[in-house]
C-alpha cells in the first residue's frame, strides 16, 4: 500500500488531544501539497489535525447537533489518550478544565505519519509512527507500507492494547486492515483494556443520555449515532425509531464476512424498545467514507 512519509512532531499544547486524534506539524509544511484528493487543514505554522486510521478510541469530547457536549464513560475515554501521548513521548501533560492541553514536556516530539488522503473535515488520515530516525523512508516519498511498518505505529498500539476498537474505511489496503484485525481480536481475547466492559455485541440498555455518557461502552460510532438521535427525540430514551433514523442517516458499509454493501441500520438490533447492540463485530464491517 504506497502512502506518502512526512516526518515532522507532534505538539499538543493548545490542543485536545484524545485516544485516536493528535496535532502533527510537518518539518516541510509544503509536503501536504502532495497529497492527491481532499486538502489538509492546517494552522499558520502548518500544523494539523491527525486522525488515526483503522481506529476509534472513546469519545472524551462530542457535541450531538444542537446538543450538549458528551463523553463515552472513563476510564477508558481518557486512558486511551493518555496511551497515545504517552506512546509517542510526551512525559508530562497538564491539560485544563475544558481538556485543552496547557503544558507538555518536552513540547514536541518528533515522528513521522504515513497517509493517502483527508477526510470530510480535512483532518489528514494516517498511521503515527514516533522517532523521524524510525520512519521507513525519506520524508515526501512515497513507501509500500507493509504490516512490519504497521506494527511500528500508534494505530496498531492501540488496537493491541485494547484502548481503541477497529473501524475500517474502505481506503484502508486489505492486507493492512487483516493486520489491525488481529491485533484487535488478541486483545479482545486476552481480555485487555476496554474489551471486559463492552456491551457493542452483548447490548445495552439505553435509559437515557446518562446512560451513554456513564455506563455503556460502545463502538464510538454507534454512540455518536445513538447521541444524535437521543437529542433529536427531545429527552424521550425511546430506541424504537433507531433504525429508522439510521436508514436516513445513509451510512454506507460492506459486511466482509457476507460479501454485502447495506446500511448500518441493518447490522444495529434494537429489543424491548431500550436495548442496542450489533449483530455484527466491528473487524467484520468496513465504512464508505462520506
Amino acid at each position: 500500500m504506497p502512502m506518502l512519509l512526512i516526518k515532522g512532531s507532534y505538539r499538543i499544547v493548545g490542543a485536545s488531544p484524545d485516544g485516536d486524534s493528535v496535532r502533527f506539524v510537518p518539518d516541510d509544511p509544503g509536503e501536504w501539497d502532495l497529497l492527491r484528493g481532499r486538502k489538509v487543514r492546517r494552522n499558520l505554522a502548518g500544523g494539523a489535525q491527525l486522525r488515526l486510521d483503522g481506529i476509534d478510541t472513546l469519545e472524551t469530547h462530542y457535541r450531538p447537533p444542537h446538543g450538549p457536549e458528551l463523553h463515552q464513560p472513563a476510564p477508558y475515554a481518557g486512558r486511551a489518550a493518555e496511551a497515545l501521548l504517552g506512546w509517542l513521548g510526551f512525559e508530562e501533560v497538564e491539560r485544563g478544565a475544558n481538556g485543552i492541553v496547557r503544558h507538555s514536556a518536552p513540547e514536541s516530539v518528533p515522528g513521522y505519519i504515513l497517509t493517502r488522503s483527508a477526510d470530510v473535515h480535512g483532518r489528514c488520515v494516517a498511521l503515527a509512527g514516533r522517532g523521524a530516525e524510525a520512519a521507513p523512508g525519506a520524508s515526501g516519498s512515497l513507501v509500500t507500507v507493509t504490516a512490519e511498518h504497521l506494527r511500528q505505529t500508534a494505530n496498531h498500539h492501540q488496537l493491541a492494547e485494547g484502548l481503541a476498537y477497529p473501524t475500517f474505511y474502505r481506503n484502508l489496503f486489505v492486507g493492512l486492515r487483516r493486520e489491525l484485525s488481529g491485533a484487535a481480536r488478541r486483545a479482545r481475547e486476552d481480555g485487555l483494556g476496554l474489551w471486559p466492559s463492552d456491551q457493542t455485541r452483548s447490548g445495552a440498555k439505553v435509559e437515557g443520555p446518562a446512560t451513554l455518557t456513564e455506563s455503556a461502552v460502545l463502538l464510538p460510532k454507534l454512540f455518536r449515532r445513538l447521541a444524535d438521535y437521543l437529542q433529536l427525540n427531545d429527552g424521550d430514551p425511546s430506541l424504537e425509531g433507531f433504525r429508522a433514523y439510521l436508514e436516513q442517516r445513509e451510512d454506507r458499509l460492506f459486511v466482509l464476512s457476507t460479501g454485502q454493501w447495506t446500511g448500518f441500520d441493518t447490522i444495529v438490533d434494537v429489543t424491548n424498545g431500550d436495548t442496542v447492540r450489533l449483530n455484527r463485530p466491528p473487524e467484520d464491517l468496513v465504512f464508505d467514507e462520506k
